[in-house]
């Protein structure tokens, strides 16, 4: 029996390399697309020694459309996981991620619209920075979806969100995938357009197709040197170089931290069903944990607890929310999907890595860099 060919764009990142080896154990055959950015693989562009070796690598960006063309004509699915990530840093490389971001998913849908081809189902990685901020609920007028806080509010150090119209504090809710979307940065709503790009595309051209929105994703594997990586791994730098992990407004603000072995089952999962075909689903574990819980976590694990301390900036970002966690329903009962490993099981993995990986701090640069473009106040 013919093994089906896979092709995962972004395959040698941190997520899509753990896609690469769930697609290996599932008996495809792999080949990885991927520009090998120096931002997160640095300036050698060398194979990364954790990608499987069963896995082919073809070293090329998603904008060059000859190079895709040729490897789509040979695979029956794809996951799209090519994107350029970082929240902060979009808001002013904002032409290098619409290209990276938006243009490249242009080139992979009118090549799947324009040449031939034998793919049968396409994966797309989306976000949860799509909903902005998440759900949450008034005592007096239920279930909401507010938007971003006002600066007047932000400068006055009031961090939680409130009822519009009562001025009560608001408990945050799972988010579902009904929710509106309001991207609050340029790389959210990349990230919008790229998974209606490619829902769109293949609706129209019958090619079954699953966005999956994740969550706050971490784990071993995550660039440790990349200012612009998620929170657990620049957290996790800054301690082992013994410097505070800086925390804008007062630590408590939440999210839902996803470990990636359950990406890995959700995309599997998406591939295995017809299910979801069509379908946007959350990627998540349905609990929040806090920043500054996340902190304190990471320093008694790294051992650091007694001699770094967090440092509470008592400043925001432009565009930040306060909290938003998975509503996990619909991937549970579409997919049966479940969540495998929590928080507290997971955080170790992240830690063993971060201990035997080589560490170049850039988070104060990136911090100028923010700064410097009023984005910090």
């Amino acid at each position: 029996m013919t093994k089906l060919r896979a092709l995962v764009t972004g395959g040698a990142g941190f997520i899509g390399s753990h896609i690469v080896d769930g697609l290996i154990r599932d008996g495809y055959d792999v080949i990885v697309y991927d520009n090998l950015t120096p931002q997160v693989h640095g300036a050698d562009q060398k194979r990364p020694a954790y990608l499987n070796s069963k896995a082919e690598l073809i070293v090329k960006d998603v904008r060059d459309r000859d190079a895709l063309a040729s490897v789509l004509s040979e695979v029956d699915v794809v996951l799209h996981e090519a994107a350029a990530v970082g929240v902060g840093q979009s808001m002013y490389d904002i032409v290098s991620y619409v290209e990276a971001n938006v243009v490249g998913t242009a080139v992979l849908c009118e090549l799947l619209a324009k040449t031939k081809h034998r793919v049968k189902k396409v994966l797309v990685a989306s976000s949860m920075s799509n909903y902005g901020e998440g759900k949450y609920s008034c005592p007096t007028h239920g279930e909401l979806s507010p938007p971003l806080r006002s600066t007047e509010q932000l400068q006055a150090r009031d961090w939680e969100l409130r009822c519009l119209t009562c001025k009560s504090q608001l408990m945050p809710l799972g988010t579902d995938e009904d929710k509106a979307l309001h991207p609050t940065s340029v790389y959210a709503t990349t990230k919008r357009d790229q998974e209606e790009l490619i829902l769109n595309v293949c609706r129209a051209y019958g090619i079954p197709a699953v966005a999956l929105r994740y969550f706050n994703i971490y784990g071993p594997r995550q660039s440790l040197s990349n200012p612009y990586t998620g929170v657990a791994a620049i957290f996790s730098s800054r301690i082992l170089n013994d410097q505070s992990p800086m925390i804008f407004e007062d630590g408590k603000q939440s999210r839902d931290f996803t470990h990636v072995s359950d990406v890995v089952q959700a995309n599997l999962l998406a591939l295995r069903s017809d299910k979801a075909d069509g379908e946007v689903l959350n990627v998540g574990t349905g609990t929040r944990t806090s920043l500054l819980d996340l902190t304190h976590m990471l320093l008694e694990y790294l051992g650091k607890a007694r001699t770094v301390q967090p440092q509470i900036l008592g400043k925001f970002r432009e565009g930040d929310i306060r909290h938003c966690h998975a509503d996990i329903s619909r991937i549970r009962t579409t997919l049966g999907y479940e969540p495998s490993v929590s928080f507290v099981q997971g955080l170790p993995h992240l830690v063993a890595w971060a201990k035997n990986e080589a560490l170049n701090d850039k988070v104060n640069s990136a911090f100028a860099e923010l700064d410097r473009h009023n984005l910090v106040k």
